[in-house]
């Protein structure tokens, strides 16, 4: 518990030994696990999440303002029947027939950006558009464990 108490104090300050020492440290290793130390929120093994994924970024960004315009411009979260809706209308992934569901995942099964985003996008939450090898994506995180 002591740990976790400094990473978080060392992360929201950003000041402090630990973050001196271990931003360095974090920064060799690659940009992800800096954003694991600092806010508490990739520090899990597996995530559960649906995505959506497009090829071209206008068909993601037009996913993205339905999502907009019934729930995030509200402040509200999607409701997971309702991604898997727009998932199943836009996805151009296999996944995208079952709602976009990815199932559980262990950290080191996705590529790059998609793991950072999923593992440090907080449980209900919606992120915002991103591009990756594969494409571009909207992620909805639906749950976290060891």
């Amino acid at each position: 518990m002591g740990k976790d108490s400094k990473s978080k104090d060392a992360g929201g300050k950003g000041k402090g030994k630990q973050a001196a020492g271990g931003g360095d440290e974090n920064a060799s290793k690659g940009k992800g696990k800096g954003g694991k130390a600092a806010d508490g929120l990739g520090t899990c093994t597996y995530v559960k999440a649906r995505h959506v994924l497009c090829e071209k970024q206008g068909k993601i960004n037009e996913a993205y303002k339905k999502l907009q315009d019934g729930w995030l411009s509200n402040g509200d979260k999607v409701p997971a029947a309702e991604f898997a809706k727009i998932a199943a209308e836009y996805s151009e992934c296999p996944s995208g027939k079952k709602g976009g569901d990815l199932g559980w995942f262990p950290r080191g099964k996705m590529a790059g950006p998609f793991q950072e985003v999923a593992f440090n996008t907080p449980v209900g939450a919606t992120s915002a558009p991103f591009k990756s090898t594969h494409g571009y994506h909207i992620i909805l995180s639906e749950g976290r464990k060891n």
